[in-house]
């Protein structure tokens, strides 16, 4: 039997909110606006980011909030190219729990509001790469909470709805999930906490790597 589990990445398999919220900082300055609080940035990470600024600035015209999310493309590029990118650890354990999921059967994949690139240049730097069956990223897709990178993770793997589980940090993991008719199973360990994930239709929320291997397997 096919068992496929598709991850968020930043804020459940890495910690980018240093990155995150410096470029963030970045692509602000470049137009004289004040850059949001740290825990506004984290509230948004997750979503394309245009929608992200459509979040941070509601009231702004929507010619500026895409020009934000280009500039924060190009801040992050300047960044990595400049090497003052900080480090993007895995959170404690989650190496080995995807080598043993990968061991045990199950199919992996990623859905993310990540560029290709910066998708790919994450997980090879972790180098966890060759572990992902399918790896869906906003540049071709809606943003969560829309269902399409979890339908196009499914047809990629091969699996139905009923057999597969999306684990995120986010409501916006767990309301992809729910709008696509899949589990959704939470962690705590990123950006919302675990109340709003259960609220948002979460089946459980892990507490850390092991606790989340038991509701995988729960």
């Amino acid at each position: 039997m096919v068992k496929l589990a598709v991850f968020d990445c930043d804020g459940t398999l890495i910690d980018s909110q240093r990155n995150i919220i410096l470029a963030m900082s970045e692509s602000f300055a470049r137009h004289g606006l004040a850059p949001p609080e740290d825990h506004a940035t984290r509230r948004v990470v997750g979503l394309s980011l245009v929608e992200a600024m459509q979040a941070l600035l509601p009231q702004a015209e929507p010619a500026l909030q895409e020009r934000l999310a280009l500039d924060y493309k190009t801040a992050f590029q300047r960044l990595r190219g400049e090497l003052r990118l900080e480090p993007e650890p895995m959170y404690p354990g989650i190496h080995d729990l995807l080598e043993r999921l990968h061991g045990d059967g199950w199919l992996l994949a990623v859905a993310t509001g990540k560029s290709d690139r910066g998708l790919s240049l994450a997980l090879a730097h972790h180098g966890i790469d060759h572990l992902f069956v399918s790896l869906q990223t906003a540049d071709r897709h809606p943003s969560k909470p829309h269902p399409a990178m979890l339908r196009a993770a499914l047809g990629e793997a091969g699996a139905k709805a009923s057999q597969a589980v999306i684990i995120g940090d986010t409501v916006f993991d767990v309301m992809m999930g729910v709008r696509g008719g899949v589990r959704a199973v939470g962690v705590d360990w990123g950006y919302h906490d675990a109340g709003e994930l259960i609220e948002a239709g979460a089946d459980g929320v892990a507490s850390d790597a092991a606790h989340l291997w038991e509701l995988l397997h729960g």
